[in-house]
């Protein structure tokens, strides 16, 4: 099974924007800028306190929400999109 992040290549967005003027289309844009902040986890990931949060040693942060720079992120943000 493979998963995938899903990325558009640049010609991908000439061509579509060609056919949308070729044909006299309305075209709509979808920007997100915190993408993968909305991914529910399914996966159990603990990770570090971050710096200035510390509250004793030994002790770690259960994620129940994706973060950017997690391998699961884009798949958690396609699943809960699609």
């Amino acid at each position: 099974m493979r998963f995938f992040s899903p990325v558009v290549k640049h010609c991908s967005i000439r061509i579509i924007l060609g056919l949308v003027n070729q044909y006299d289309m309305e075209l709509e844009q979808l920007d997100v800028k915190t993408t993968f902040l909305h991914g529910n986890m399914k996966e159990t990931i603990y990770m570090n306190q971050p710096e200035g949060f510390e509250e004793g040693e030994n002790k770690v942060c259960l994620l129940k929400k994706s973060l950017y720079g997690l391998k699961q992120s884009p798949r958690m943000w396609y699943l809960k999109f699609d």
